[in-house]
């Protein structure tokens, strides 16, 4: 694959540092959690979404709040203190955005190794087909106020719970949409306790996974990647190695 031209990122970027758990068996949301279990628990996170809740869920990058409806989307955007101009993202894994992303043949491909075998968490922003079945019953509300300029981000790779909301999502046909559990510009929050009042009381469903596995003291979640570019829109946890598998695997330099 043809090396991409890159403007030269700044080296002024702070380094990412881990937020250590609290004590040596603070639960971690990378910890196992029965199948059962875990299906149960996103079963009732969608049927609260699907009846226009709000749900806080535990995810590797960071604690989420999520909807699927116009109200739900209006009280996340309302307890955050979130503007409009800042889409929400959609939970999805590579089925979802390969059916839905506008994308080249080989930038499929090379979302599907990103999944698979770096398994690094990362959203992917693309054009996307807005006549998708999959998208059908979304509100034009919800969908506008989750994507922009023609482009939808879609979170891949965040940890069990999301990997298994974006499986369900997919089963049922009802997109899942949301961004992190915090005021806006305030930095995500890791573990369910530390998250605004404001944004736990909007919530009608919770679930505590414990600390989220990429806690970092820069209050970062995932790394947004405009592919129409490859560029950086947000610097997120673990960037610089999704820089270097980029550049080792595809020849392609992340820009920003």
């Amino acid at each position: 694959m043809r090396a991409t031209a890159c403007t030269a990122r700044s080296d002024m970027i702070e380094a990412e540092t881990p937020l250590e758990p609290a004590s040596p068996d603070e639960r971690r949301t990378k910890d196992p959690v029965a199948s059962a279990q875990l299906s149960a628990d996103v079963a009732a996170l969608l049927d609260a979404l699907a009846d226009g809740g709000v749900a806080l869920a535990p995810l590797d990058v960071a604690y989420a709040i999520l909807a699927a409806t116009p109200q739900g989307i209006r009280r996340i955007f309302d307890a955050k203190q979130r503007s409009y101009e800042k889409p929400s993202g959609m939970f999805a894994n590579y089925t979802i955005s390969a059916a839905l992303h506008k994308l080249a043949d080989e930038q499929h491909t090379m979302v599907e190794e990103m999944v698979t075998a770096v398994g690094l968490p990362f959203s992917v922003v693309a054009p996307f087909r807005e006549d998708h079945p999959f998208l059908a019953k979304v509100d034009p509300f919800v969908l506008q106020s989750s994507s922009k300029a023609g482009t939808l981000d879609m979170l891949l790779n965040a940890g069990q719970m999301h990997d298994e909301i974006a499986r369900q999502a997919w089963a049922r046909q009802m997109p899942v949409f949301g961004s992190s559990a915090n005021l806006s510009l305030t930095g995500s929050k890791y573990r369910l306790g530390d998250i605004d009042a404001a944004v736990r009381e909007a919530a009608d469903i919770a679930f505590d996974y414990g600390l989220s596995q990429y806690a970092n003291h820069q209050g970062r979640s995932s790394t947004i990647i405009d592919f129409r570019d490859y560029s950086v829109i947000r610097v997120g946890v673990r960037c610089e190695q999704l820089r270097q598998a980029f550049k080792d695997r595809f020849s392609v330099i992340l820009q920003g």
